[in-house]
């Protein structure tokens, strides 16, 4: 049994940082460029709506919202 738990841990994270590696490869940015085009196309043509929670989370909670956006603009301001 713990040779599954563990490999499962290492496939985990192995899987993890080739994605980050592949990401920043020309053709990782197409390939997630494509997969993002799917989602949307998903996204519209079954009317999923995750998407959009985000969105109405934003209406409900102004306040909290416009703290989290400041702290990212402070974020920002601060890597650069």
């Amino acid at each position: 049994m713990w040779i599954w738990v563990i490999q499962s841990i290492a496939g985990s994270i192995i899987g993890s940082a080739s994605s980050s590696w592949f990401q920043n490869t020309a053709a990782g940015k197409w390939f997630f460029a494509k997969v993002s085009s799917l989602y949307d196309w998903a996204a519209g043509r079954y009317n999923l709506k995750v998407l959009d929670a985000e969105d109405n989370w934003r209406k409900k909670y102004p306040n909290v919202s416009a703290k989290m956006d400041e702290l990212e603009n402070r974020l920002e301001a601060l890597e650069k």
